[in-house]
């Protein structure tokens, strides 16, 4: 009879409170995870007056939330507590503040309970969350690229455990332009999926916006530029006017154009990547690849080059518990956490020790 391993996931990198309780089949039998149960508390309501995540804000909802979703994801996975055999928990990138609640929280448990910590890394997670998404498929080795509010990344993934850096933004992340254009545009916190909503059915050449590096071959991205100009469009030279020069229908072609222009430089530099490496897998990950368009984009570029795609349902795109799945080859590896382990808040590259 086959032996599994049950693990308990906590996830407070930024924004989202999240919880999963996860089962996998215990060497010397292999197979990919399954998720019992994964819950979210948002944080949206929080942050929407200011138009981005507050720190400090972010950090004192997850003290109010991190219990009561640990409970809920044991509840609804049918699980007592004493029945987990590991804890994990995502301890890099992210807030300093947030990721250690979420580290207290997994140290007192796996104390408590004399079992393993694992530690996680938050970029790892997501692009494993390809894998878990598509049990009955192999994905890895791959090229990665991780695309959200704080990263945009590609990596060559040759195991979900072992990364390597290719090349990443020079300074705004997809998502968080997605997030400040929509913030000039008074769209509204998140950004991101009002943006999207705004472009459906405009005209994606309405404005000739920059592509910063898109013929470049180096594995970078630059969104600050786009940005830029984006500011220009909508208030002419006076970029410190609040006059807006455009109507209705100029604000969704200029959403459009935005996107377009996002997803142009995203598409073509995982392109890039793919071609350099001769792999012939694509995994996807991070809350911008539950953007539409960008999934029809990405998702043509790689049937025309015969690559298979991974991209995850959008409810593993965006931050959540289940991803954190990859702690459990990290577990049967014996890549455990001692008691000590501190977070590591930024940008961290999968791979690389803290």
């Amino acid at each position: 009879m086959e032996q599994t391993d049950l693990l308990l996931a906590i996830e407070t990198t930024c924004d989202e409170t999240a919880a999963a309780v996860i089962e996998g089949p215990r060497p010397p039998d292999v197979g990919v995870p399954w998720v019992r149960s994964s819950v979210v508390a948002s944080q949206v309501g929080l942050h929407q007056r200011y138009g981005g995540v507050v720190p400090e804000i972010a950090s004192r909802a997850h003290v109010r939330q991190v219990l009561p979703m640990i409970d809920e994801a044991l509840v609804r996975a049918g699980v007592a507590l004493a029945e987990i055999d590991a804890i994990a928990v995502a301890t890099r990138p992210g807030l300093v503040g947030a990721l250690i609640v979420g580290l207290t929280a997994a140290k007192a448990l796996a104390l408590a309970l004399d079992v393993p910590l694992v530690a996680v890394d938050h970029l790892e997670g997501h692009l494993y969350a390809c894998q878990l998404a598509h049990p009955d498929r192999q994905v890895y080795p791959c090229i990665g690229l991780v695309v959200s509010g704080g990263h945009t990344s590609l990596y060559r993934c040759d195991s979900p455990l072992e990364s390597t850096f290719l090349g990443g933004t020079t300074d705004d992340a997809a998502g968080e332009a997605f997030d400040k254009v929509a913030s000039l545009m008074k769209l509204g916190y998140p950004g991101g999926p009002a943006l999207e909503r705004l472009a459906r059915g405009r005209n994606p050449r309405a404005f000739a916006l920059p592509r910063s590096f898109l013929h470049d071959d180096r594995p970078i991205f630059s969104f600050s530029g786009l940005k830029t100009a984006v500011l220009y469009a909508l208030h002419g030279q006076n970029a410190r006017s609040d006059e807006v020069l455009l109507d209705e229908t100029g604000l969704g072609d200029l959403a459009a154009s935005f996107q377009e222009a996002v997803v142009d430089v995203l598409v073509a530099k995982t392109r890039q990547a793919l071609v350099r490496s001769g792999l012939k897998r694509l995994g996807v990950g991070g809350g911008v690849a539950a953007n539409a368009h960008f999934r029809e984009r990405i998702a043509a570029m790689a049937a025309g080059l015969g690559v298979d795609l991974f991209i995850p349902p959008p409810s593993l795109c965006t931050d959540n518990a289940a991803m954190a799945a990859v702690a459990l080859p990290r577990l049967h590896a014996g890549q455990v956490a001692d008691l000590d382990a501190d977070v590591t808040a930024g940008l961290v590259r999968p791979g690389r020790k803290p």
